[in-house]
């Protein structure tokens, strides 16, 4: 049983804590999988609504023929095609808007998954080149910080992080991910 349809049954059985982790968990994917569809970041962001709306009010019946992401987003799909039968046009001043939204709104959903992969494929790296890269990049301390932490000289902290950012770099490239700031 994936996360999500657990979840949701826990929300049925009277746990609002369920339906909060259905929205943490599904919200922005639903609203660029939405946009995809209506080409407006504040519908889409609109549509995503009234989808946990309709969850949490109908309470639609999950029977489990797929996995419960299929079946919200059917139900997203669904909502999504009726608002396109009912077009809404816009006008040129709100388009500027929606469109300078929906870039970041993309690009925030990017860089959410770049950071995924590569906490992912740091994961598969010897321990210590984890650690010298988690303590350099993302507590951004400088090498001698490192040094003294790891019980390492300076230099050999220079070599490790020269070593893991390569092995990152390779373990980012198996999984298809080009990341060229590495």
């Amino acid at each position: 049983m994936d996360n999500g349809e657990s979840s949701y049954r826990r929300y049925l059985s009277g746990d609002d804590n369920g339906l909060v982790e259905i929205i943490r968990d599904y919200k922005d994917g639903l609203i660029f999988f939405l946009n995809g569809y209506v080409r407006n970041i504040l519908v889409a962001e609109e549509l995503c609504e009234d989808i946990f709306v309709k969850i949490a009010v109908k309470k639609p019946e999950f029977l489990g023929n797929s996995s419960f992401k299929t079946f919200l987003y059917a139900i997203a799909r669904n909502a999504a095609l009726d608002f396109k039968k009912r077009r809404v046009y816009i006008s040129i001043e709100e388009a500027g808007e929606i469109e300078s939204g929906e870039r970041s709104l993309e690009e925030e959903y990017l860089r959410a998954e770049q950071k995924i992969a590569v906490h992912r494929a740091m994961k598969k790296l010897k321990p210590e080149y984890g650690k010298v890269l988690w303590l350099t990049y993302f507590e951004e301390l400088s090498n001698k910080e490192t040094a003294e932490i790891m019980g390492k000289s300076v230099h050999n902290i220079e070599t490790l992080v020269y070593r893991a950012r390569n092995a990152l770099k390779k373990e980012l490239e198996k999984e298809g991910f080009v990341y060229e700031n590495i």
